[in-house]
């Protein structure tokens, strides 16, 4: 077996394990099966009862959505300095403390620093640790699949957790379950977490093998942005922006998908979570192989106004004019697809703008906004439904700031710079690219 096919196998294993890694993680995604039962528990009261108010039962999964986000920014300096597997490693052990400790208690402050500040933060750690090392095995030409495949196991998380979560649930309880959770993810994450590392030094991926007697093609002159850089160029903040808006929005269903559909689906709603959850991870690895062939920025703006749409459209499903089971899971799959491109885009656009030396800690910066997004959007989303009873002004809101997100993106379409007439050919680069590189 020559190098090349050593190295190739090695990178599979490395996205191989990332994927695992986040199939553990994403049982974020799993919380409005969580909340049902604290709901359930609120609404019949009694001794042992979970004491909540109506506005506050999404506040756990508020929270860990911004810890986690915030986490990427230490997160990705730790992988950067320690290594992928060490960061794993820490966020293995903070999410089985999580779990644990809201296994013990019902009070609302527990949940909120259990399963949204502990868990939250190790599963940043966890998460900003999956992506960067599998992008490192790979050529350019493939990060777009390489992220949406690693990415993917985060939203394909519900499909398995789901209807497992709603088994236990009957079986142990909601604490007793967490508790089960919590300490199997510990020796899940960990035992991956010994199979992902970086490249050695001086690695430089191939897209095909090279000849005996040729010698390979140079590398491409790249672009090491550092995370204090950042906050100077503009495309960062339009980034931002549009995560913000895009993240905000698919995780406002997501985190409510199993209330909405259980009018009409019952003790089957948690179908449509994990149907959700097939759509999410789809649109990850589709998105990523459509944005490697048309670009990031087109493929971007198309997800967001197909997003828009859908927003509009659910708003007489939801409203009871319309609200089959059939209608919701199909509506509620293709936002999570729509939500899904998210997660492997703006990965793509952090690689290919300011490049892998601080992949890290820049992406942790970046994906603030999805912290951050979720957290008002959630939040906004709840208040708005206990004061309407319905969640059709949240989606109203929604589709106007997604289509705002689609005009915004439109700046992020790479311009061609013209070349010297003394050029042998003329390559696209983008013009804060060029401005990087003279700085350096």
């Amino acid at each position: 077996m020559n190098a090349t096919q050593t190295s190739n196998r090695k990178g599979w294993t490395v996205a191989l394990a990332g994927t695992g890694i986040n199939l553990a993680l994403g049982i974020l995604y799993t919380w409005s099966i969580f909340r049902g039962a604290i709901a359930e528990s609120v609404a019949q009261g009694g001794a042992g009862a979970f004491n909540w108010s109506a506005a506050s039962i999404n506040d756990p999964y508020a929270v860990c959505c911004l810890v986690f986000a915030f986490a990427m920014i230490l997160a990705g300096k730790c992988q950067d300095k320690f290594g992928p597997r060490i960061t794993v490693m820490i966020g293995g052990l903070l999410v089985a403390s999580g779990f644990i400790l809201v296994s013990q208690s019902t009070e609302y402050w527990v949940w909120v620093l259990g399963f949204g500040v502990l868990a939250g933060t190790g599963i940043g750690f966890g998460y900003s640790a999956a992506t960067p090392p599998a992008l490192k095995w790979f050529p350019p030409a493939k990060t777009g699949l390489i992220a949406g495949i690693v990415v993917s196991g985060f939203g394909l998380a519900s499909v398995y957790i789901a209807p497992l979560a709603q088994w236990m649930l009957g079986a142990y309880g909601l604490q007793q379950s967490m508790l089960i959770f919590g300490v199997a993810f510990f020796f899940v994450v960990g035992g991956l977490a010994l199979l992902v590392t970086n490249p050695p030094k001086g690695y430089v991926p191939t897209s095909a093998p090279v000849q005996a007697g040729s010698k390979p093609a140079p590398a491409k002159p790249s672009v090491d942005v550092a995370p204090s850089q950042l906050f100077k160029i503009g495309k960062f903040y339009t980034l931002w922006m549009v995560y913000f808006i895009g993240a905000g929005a698919g995780l406002m269903v997501i985190g409510s998908v199993a209330g909405m559909a259980r009018a009409s689906m019952g003790e089957l709603a948690f179908l449509a979570v994990a149907i959700l959850a097939i759509g999410n991870a789809a649109g990850r690895i589709v998105a990523g192989i459509v944005s490697d062939k048309i670009g990031r920025a087109n493929t971007l703006i198309i997800m967001l106004v197909a997003q828009a749409c859908l927003m509009f459209a659910a708003i007489p499903v939801i409203s009871g004019q319309g609200s089959g089971a059939v209608v919701i899971v199909l509506l509620a799959t293709f936002i999570g697809f729509n939500y899904g491109t998210n997660l492997a885009l703006f990965p793509a656009f952090t690689k290919d703008l300011w490049g892998l030396k601080n992949f890290g800690m820049n992406y942790g910066i970046l994906f603030t906004s999805w912290g951050v997004g979720g957290f008002v959007l959630v939040r906004l989303s709840e208040m708005l439904r206990a004061q309407t009873g319905s969640f059709a002004m949240s989606f109203a809101v929604s589709g106007v700031l997604l289509l705002v997100g689609a005009m915004l993106s439109l700046s992020l379409r790479p311009k061609k710079v013209e070349a010297l007439a003394t050029a042998p050919a003329a390559v696209p680069v983008e013009e804060e690219e060029l401005v990087l590189q003279k700085a350096d």
